[in-house]
């Protein structure tokens, strides 16, 4: 059916926008509250042990000398700039390690858009902890469903989703702290259809462009939501439109169903994955193959003749090159993970640096492995995020290993203690033990704080 006359497009903004406005946290059910808190122990991690990264540094050098405003913090770091420019800073940390979580169905990234927009407006209005957490799962619910329904034709397109469907979480989000109604909310969301852009050309050259795409999307969802509180109005059908946004960006592939399904009995924001590894997401169960079949053979790298690496297409295409000029080159390269992960055990941050990607056994491990499309992960994504290893030793063996569900994911997650420990790991050697158990103590505790100070004062 023509996604025109599909009878879940229509009114579709607008019954949106009225979802969004209507979420608070009294309604709120225990299993996203808790979510909340453990998307937002996620985001700590990365906005501070991102906060180092040299886009990070470049933008912030450019708004200090450009923005003396100083109202609201980077979080990771002691300045304080306009919300929305903070918002920018403060995703670009998120993202900086590609540690940040992520929506299998949406193929998109929302820590580093929601947070750092709702942060930044919160710490400026002085918002209550728990309108704080109404305000980011409404973020979450509204970008998540909007790129659930578009992908993965979006991306197939080169547009990438955390970019496109970011703005409009985080202009809902805005919109929520700011108490505006539907007809407001729908205005935000209006405008954030002429602010959505984001294209995945930064694969082929692993530019740094990627970095900034959730804080650009927070800033011009604080930005959507501002000028509809004043009034500026955006097109009231932006989604179903005829020339809207999925008419634009996705159609005639536009899942209406999956936009609405569940919507306010289920929240997105239960539905997050967390990353053990910081490098792209659609080869980790590759990464989690591997490292079953270490601890089941006991090979070493040397043992290996050639590593086989099955994934989607939309995971295979631009992430199956060899070469890794960049932080970021490596960081989208499934070969350079999977010959990580044999050579060392392991897929870390510290192992994206030229003295571990230089090294001969990596290199050498990197050329005798090639990614390709499996039938079977092509057939089940994007309901599920599989991959496939398989390692042909120099002895004749073959090792064969498919993973439905790489850890993280709602099916196969990582727990509380999980994320407390990658949490310290990152950030202990930055700010130290005692303020890493401040933090974690107000986090699992967020719904109770007076305010949320400890997360906002950087300096």
């Amino acid at each position: 059916m023509d996604t025109a006359t599909d009878n879940a497009s229509i009114d579709a903004s607008r019954k949106l926008a009225a979802h969004a406005a209507s979420i608070k946290f009294d309604k709120l059910p225990a299993d996203a509250v808790h979510a909340f808190k453990r998307t937002l122990l996620d985001f700590m991690t990365c906005a501070i042990s991102g906060a180092a990264m040299p886009v990070s540094k470049a933008l912030l050098a450019y708004f200090e000398e450009n923005d003396a405003t100083r109202i609201s913090s980077v979080i990771g770091h002691g300045a304080k700039l306009s919300p929305p420019n903070a918002a920018l800073v403060t995703g670009a940390n998120v993202h900086g390690l590609d540690f940040d979580d992520g929506h299998t169905q949406g193929s998109a990234h929302p820590s580093g858009v929601i947070f750092p927009a709702v942060m930044a407006v919160a710490q400026q209005r002085g918002s209550s902890a728990r309108e704080i957490i109404a305000a980011v799962v409404c973020g979450y619910d509204v970008m998540c469903r909007i790129a659930a329904a578009m992908h993965p034709e979006s991306a197939r397109r080169g547009y990438h989703n955390t970019a496109l469907a970011g703005v409009f979480g985080a202009s809902a989000a805005v919109s929520n702290l700011l108490k505006l109604d539907t007809a407001q909310t729908l205005n935000a969301l209006g405008l954030a259809g002429s602010f959505s852009a984001g294209i995945r050309e930064y694969l082929d050259e692993g530019a740094e462009i990627k970095r900034i795409h959730p804080g650009k999307a927070a800033r011009d969802g604080i930005t959507c939501a501002e000028f509809a509180k004043r009034g500026i109005t955006g097109p009231t059908k932006v989604l179903e439109g005829r020339y809207g946004f999925f008419a634009t960006h996705a159609a005639p592939h536009v899942k209406w169903a999956r936009l609405f399904d569940g919507m306010g009995q289920r929240y997105e924001i239960s539905s997050i994955y967390h990353k053990p590894y910081p490098c792209c997401r659609h080869y980790h169960a590759v990464i989690d193959a591997i490292k079953e079949l270490q601890r089941e053979h006991r090979f070493a790298a040397a043992d290996v003749k050639h590593a086989d690496l099955g994934m989607y297409a939309v995971g295979f295409n631009g992430h199956d090159y060899k070469h890794c000029t960049t932080m970021l080159d490596a960081q989208m390269s499934a070969p350079v993970a999977a010959a990580l992960a044999i050579v060392l055990g392991d897929v870390t941050a510290t192992m994206f640096v030229p003295a571990t990607l230089d090294r001969a056994d990596v290199r050498a491990m990197i050329e005798r492995a090639d990614a390709r499309i499996d039938d079977e992960c092509e057939r089940i994504y994007p309901g599920v995020r599989s991959g496939f290893a398989r390692i042909e030793l120099r002895n004749g063996s073959v090792l064969e290993k498919r993973v439905l569900e790489p850890k993280g994911e709602v099916k196969n997650p990582m727990t509380d203690a999980d994320l407390e420990a990658k949490f310290r790991a990152n950030c202990e050697p930055i700010i130290g033990k005692a303020r890493c158990d401040r933090i974690l103590a107000d986090i699992w505790q967020f719904d109770q704080l007076k305010d949320a100070a400890e997360f906002y004062d950087w300096g």
